[in-house]
Formats: structure tokens, sequence, C-alpha cells
């Protein structure tokens, strides 16, 4: 996937991430603030592992 369609996703997944989470971190130290980002990005990846649909190759 080239150009536009993957700044789409890209896009779209940042907006997923603000939504989820909100605009800025909460957290006033730079671990806080890794721990944080980390977590949230391991719920978004949960999220988007959950909603994908398994593909089974048919002969």
């Amino acid at each position: 996937m080239i150009g536009y369609g993957r700044r789409s996703l890209v896009e779209t997944a940042i907006g997923r991430y603000k939504h989820l989470i909100g605009p800025k971190l909460r957290a006033s130290t730079l671990p806080g603030q890794q721990g944080e980002a980390a977590l949230a990005v391991a719920v978004l990846n949960r999220m988007i592992r959950t909603a994908k649909p398994v593909s089974v190759r048919r002969a």
C-alpha cells in the first residue's frame, strides 16, 4: 500500500488513539509518560487484533 491509502490508515490509527486515550499525556515524569504511551499502544493494538477478521484459505 502506498501514498494516500497508507496515510489514511495512519491518520485513522492516530484518531483512534486520541479518542481512546485523549490528546495529551497526563503523567508529569518522562518514565511515567513512556509507560502511559506504551500502555495506550498496547490497548490500541489489542483493539485492532480483536476487530481483525480471521482469513481462511479455501481451495
